[in-house]
C-alpha cells in the first residue's frame, strides 16, 4: 500500500524521526486556514504540495511556493482538481484531491543548507535490504543513477542485523558530513531503518533529507510503501489510510474479492492459480510475442465464484483482447475447475474475446472432455508453449 507524504511523515514522526511537518487541505479555504495555523503572522512563505502517489511532482507543477495568503488561495484553487502528469503517472496522470501545506524550510535562506537523498528498499537480486544514499538530493534519483552512478552510495544490510551503526557512519561520511551534522545524520539513519523494519515497508524514501543551517537533519519529503502482507497481519490499523482514489479500480475490486491482481499494459488477460505459475505464464506469453495485461492469481482453492469474479475483472480491462486460463490441478481438481469455468461462463452471459484454456494435473483428461462437450468457444491447450502460441494466433485473428 502506498502512502501519501503527510501520512508517511506522521508514521516517521511516531518513530522519533524529525520531519518538516504541515497540514492537509482539500479546498482553497482549508489551504488558507492551514497556512495561517502554520504561520499565525501571515507573512509566510508556504509550500503547497500535491498529494498523489507519484514522484516528480515539482517539475510537473505539483509543488508551488506561495508568498502571501492570497497567493495560497489562488494556487490552491488552481492545484486542487488539476491533472498532474509525471514520469511515474504515465500520460493519464492523476487528479489532485489533497494538498499538503508546509512552511518553507529554506526561508529566509540561511547558509549552508544541503539536500541529500536517502532510501531503504529490498534488492530482490540479492535478497537483502539496501540503503541507498546520494549527496545529489532534491532531484530525480533515477536521472542521477543513469548519468552519474558514482554519485550513488549503496550499503547492503545483513537480514539478521539490519543497519549497523558503523554502516550509518559510513553513509554519513560518504555524504560529506562532519561535526554535529554527522552525529545527527547517523542518528537519523538508524531511526529510519528501525521505522522501515517496524512498518514492514517495501520502500522508504527521503528526498530530500535536509541539513539545516544549525546542523539538524530532517525529512523534508517522504515516500512510504507498506508491504500488503505486513499490512494485513501486523498493521491492520493502517488499512483505513488507503486512498482508493489513487489506486486502480480493478486492483481494488480484485483485492476486495480476495484475488491477487496487478494491472499491466498488455493485451493478454491471464487467469492462473499460484503466483509462481502466474509469473511463468506471463514470461511464456512474452516469449511467444504477446504482452500480459495483468498478473492474476485466483489461488489454489479456486471455486466458481472466484473464477466468475476473475473473468469479470479481466473483461473490465478494455486492453484485454484474448484470455489465457492456465490452471494446474493439485489441491483443486481440473474437472472442478472446468465445471467452474462453464458455470462462470454462463453466469457472465458471454465472453466477447477468444479464450485459451490449459488445465493440467489431477483429472486433466476429464476436464478436457467436459470443455470439449460444452459446445462453448473455448480454445484448448495441453502444453504451456502451445497455449502461448494459440494466444498469439487468436491475437492475430482479432487484429485481422
Amino acid at each position: 500500500m502506498k502512502l501519501h507524504e503527510y501520512q508517511a511523515k506522521e508514521l516517521l514522526s511516531r518513530h522519533g524521526l524529525p520531519v518538516a511537518g504541515g497540514q492537509i487541505a482539500k479546498t482553497a479555504e482549508e489551504a488558507v486556514a492551514a497556512a495561517q495555523a502554520i504561520d499565525p503572522t501571515g507573512r509566510g512563505p508556504w509550500v503547497l504540495k500535491a498529494q498523489v502517489h507519484a514522484g516528480g511532482r515539482g517539475k510537473a507543477g505539483g509543488v508551488k511556493l506561495a508568498k502571501s495568503l492570497e497567493e495560497v488561495r489562488t494556487l490552491a484553487s488552481q492545484m486542487i482538481g488539476m491533472k498532474l502528469v509525471t514520469p511515474q503517472t504515465g500520460p493519464e496522470g492523476k487528479i489532485v484531491h489533497t494538498l499538503y501545506i508546509t512552511g518553507d524550510a529554506f526561508y529566509p535562506g540561511p547558509s549552508p543548507i544541503r539536500e541529500f537523498y536517502v532510501s531503504l528498499t529490498l534488492d530482490r537480486a540479492t535478497g537483502r535490504d539496501v540503503l541507498i544514499a546520494s549527496a545529489e538530493g532534491g532531484v530525480e534519483i533515477e536521472e542521477v543513477a543513469a548519468t552519474r552512478p558514482e554519485a550513488i552510495l549503496k550499503i547492503y544490510l545483513n537480514p539478521l542485523l539490519g543497519l549497523m551503526p558503523y554502516q550509518a557512519r559510513q553513509v554519513a561520511y560518504g555524504l560529506g558530513l562532519s561535526g554535529e551534522a554527522f552525529k545527527n545524520a547517523v542518528d537519523f539513519l538508524l531511526k529510519l531503518y528501525k521505522a522501515y523494519d517496524a512498518l514492514d515497508a517495501s520502500l522508504l524514501e527521503i528526498n530530500p533529507m535536509l541539513k539545516t543551517s544549525d546542523d539538524k537533519i530532517l525529512a523534508l519529503d517522504a515516500k512510504l510503501d507498506i508491504e500488503d502482507n505486513g499490512l494485513a497481519v501486523r498493521h491492520k490499523e493502517l488499512e483505513s489510510w488507503r486512498d482508493l482514489k489513487e489506486e486502480d479500480p480493478l486492483e481494488t475490486e480484485a483485492r476486495e474479492a480476495g484475488l491477487s491482481y496487478v494491472k499491466l499494459d498488455g493485451n493478454v488477460g491471464c487467469m492462473v492459480n499460484g503466483a509462481g505459475l502466474a509469473m511463468a505464464t506471463m514470461d511464456i506469453i512474452k516469449l511467444a510475442g504477446g504482452w500480459p495485461a495483468n498478473f492474476l492469481d485466483v489461488g489454489g482453492g479456486a471455486n466458481v465464484e472466484r473464477i466468475a469474479k476473475a473473468f469479470q475483472i479481466l473483461l473490465k480491462d478494455p486492453g484485454v483482447k484474448v484470455i489465457l486460463v492456465n490452471i494446474f490441478g493439485g489441491i483443486v481438481q481440473c474437472d472442478r475447475v472446468a465445471n467452474g469455468i462453464l458455470q462462470a461462463y454462463r453466469q457472465i452471459g458471454s465472453i466477447p474475446v477468444p479464450m485459451v484454456v490449459r488445465l493440467q494435473g489431477t483429472n486433466a483428461d476429464l476436464a478436457a472432455q467436459i470443455l470439449k462437450e460444452s459446445g462453448l468457444p473455448i480454445i484448448p491447450a495441453v502444453e504451456l508453449w502451445e497455449a502461448a502460441q494459440k494466444v498469439q494466433q487468436a491475437l492475430g485473428q482479432v487484429r485481422a
